[in-house]
């Protein structure tokens, strides 16, 4: 790493992770950008690269990743089970391996590492919340890539990512959670219309509208939300429902 950038870590840390949750729009662009910013920020870019790796229900994935090689290091370990990746999110633990042409714990990984060239690795876990659990792994082209000074940085690293990481999925959380409920309220306003209109053309009381639109939905295997769509649109003769919570 550069002495200005050590100089002004974890200043520059910090304000770069706050940069990356507020400026960035989704939970994916914001682990690429971390990703990138990790091989940047805690090797040297020319020999280093960065990946994430997210668990949930005990599958594990890359996320996110500086270089494709990082993803096939990445997937050899989940193809055996283990690796100093896994280990680290499973224990909770930083696994440095400063030799790989030196260590034996898991051999598949290993061999494909020296095969693409890899000296030594630094996998740290990333904390979350709930069931999903994460990593961040370096991949360093030379042995002994990762100084002592490397490592005590990581711990300080990982500790400011994992919160801007659980900010990011906070957010993205919500987002979510307001996009599904204007749709179900765009939904519901939908079908309430049409069962209206059936009520009027059939001289009718709700439920028997209502079970009239399910009935064609299961007849047509059409979701109830078209189904209702198409009725408003064939007495409007406007094929675009509108609602209050259109844009």
């Amino acid at each position: 790493m550069a002495d200005d950038t050590h100089l002004l870590f974890p200043n520059l840390l910090v304000d770069h992770l706050q940069d990356l949750v507020l400026k960035t729009e989704c939970v994916k662009e914001m682990l690429d950008e971390l990703a990138e910013f990790s091989a940047d920020t805690l090797a040297d870019p020319a020999i280093a690269f960065c990946s994430i790796t997210l668990i949930q229900r005990k599958k594990p994935v890359t996320v996110a990743n500086s270089d494709s090689s990082a993803v096939r290091l990445d997937e050899t370990q989940y193809s055996t089970g283990d690796g100093p990746c896994l280990s680290a999110i499973r224990h909770q633990v930083v696994v440095h391996v400063p030799d790989l042409a030196h260590e034996d714990r898991w051999p598949a990984f290993t061999a494909a590492a020296l095969e693409a060239g890899v000296g030594s690795s630094l996998s740290v876990p990333l904390v979350l919340e709930g069931e999903a659990e994460a990593g961040l792994n370096l991949y360093s082209t030379r042995s002994h890539g990762f100084t002592s000074e490397d490592i005590s940085m990581v711990e300080t690293y990982s500790y400011h990512a994992s919160k801007a990481l659980r900010l990011a999925v906070r957010i993205s959380q919500l987002v979510e959670t307001k996009a599904h409920l204007i749709a179900a309220m765009e939904s519901r306003t939908t079908i309430d219309l049409a069962t209206g209109a059936i009520m009027a053309q059939n001289r009718c009381g709700q439920d028997t509208a209502i079970k009239i639109l399910k009935i064609a939905s299961s007849t047509r295997n059409v979701k109830l939300r078209d189904i209702a769509a198409s009725v408003v649109g064939s007495i409007s003769h406007d094929p675009r429902v509108r609602t209050h919570f259109d844009a």
